[in-house]
């Protein structure tokens, strides 16, 4: 089984993404290795802090290694958005694939010290591990917005600088580095999310050295994603569409079924919904 990091570098040699998907529960976690194995594509499984205190840590570790065990297939596991690190240090220890020390709220030099401290254990502990930073305030919730997120950078002078992503990655070692481009966390209700700066992704990307995350993919247009692909991003987070499915899914269900009971016939449709979105964006950042 090839490591995360060869299959991050296949798909920046290629101009493509990896298809990163938020799951907190066993019907997610079916619909987009479903989806990922049909199309015979790779995926990151993604678990906020808030969707590992649901799951369980090792719990959602043991579910992702047992896929990738039985059938062969290249599915990783990411710890997304992480705020301390102790609560890093418990999914290195646990064996997570990868983790992000989300420091985009504190100051660049807090962030460096903490992100620097996570990338010093994670080496000690299994290289093969990698860590991610982020640098610049996009929101913080998977949710339907009535705006843009107060404080998020989305405009030219408030998104993250080449300057400030080289800084950051030469001073801290992180593998990966998630800026803010004018993505943000969640989706605005009646409007298109805002747009992407292309030019500021190819300029960090040159500048940073490491590949780059886009998250908060969630509303982003087609158009957006495709040219950040071609600029430098390698994996591509979504994770409010597929609750969005999810809700419809189930809200489908039981309006058409009001008299059935068993869990498994009632979330079929919003296993269903999720499979689809997973499917859907999959096809667009690897171009087929």
């Amino acid at each position: 089984m090839k490591k995360l990091r060869e299959v991050i570098q296949e798909a920046v040699d290629n101009k493509v993404a990896l298809g990163h998907f938020n799951i907190s529960n066993l019907e997610g976690l079916w619909a987009i290795f479903r989806a990922a194995k049909e199309l015979k594509q790779p995926v990151i499984i993604g678990v906020s802090e808030g969707e590992r205190d649901f799951v369980g840590v090792r719990q959602v570790r043991a579910l992702v290694s047992s896929i990738r065990d039985e059938f062969d297939y290249p599915i990783y596991l990411n710890a997304d958005h992480t705020y301390s690190f102790e609560r890093v240090k418990e999914v290195i220890d646990a064996g997570f694939d990868a983790v992000i020390f989300d420091g985009s709220q504190l100051s660049l030099e807090e962030n460096i010290k903490i992100t620097r401290q996570c990338v010093d254990y994670a080496r000690s502990v299994n290289p093969d591990i990698l860590v991610e930073g982020e640098l610049g305030y996009i929101g913080t919730s998977s949710k339907l917005l009535d705006e843009i997120p107060e404080g998020a950078a989305v405009t030219e002078d408030t998104i993250t600088t080449a300057e400030d992503a080289k800084r950051f990655v030469a001073e801290t070692g992180v593998d990966l580095l998630a800026p803010a481009v004018g993505n943000i966390h969640g989706m605005l209700k009646s409007s298109p999310d805002p747009r992407l700066h292309i030019d500021r992704i190819k300029a960090i990307r040159e500048a940073g050295g490491v590949p780059l995350v886009l998250h908060g993919g969630s509303g982003t247009v087609d158009e957006d994603f495709t040219s950040a692909i071609k600029a430098g991003v390698a994996i591509v987070h979504i994770n409010t569409e597929l609750r969005v499915a999810y809700r419809d899914g189930l809200k489908r269900s039981l309006q058409e079924y009001p008299d059935e009971i068993a869990p498994y016939k009632i979330l079929k449709e919003a296993m269903l919904g999720m499979k689809e979105v997973t499917a859907k964006r999959l096809k667009l950042f690897n171009q087929s």
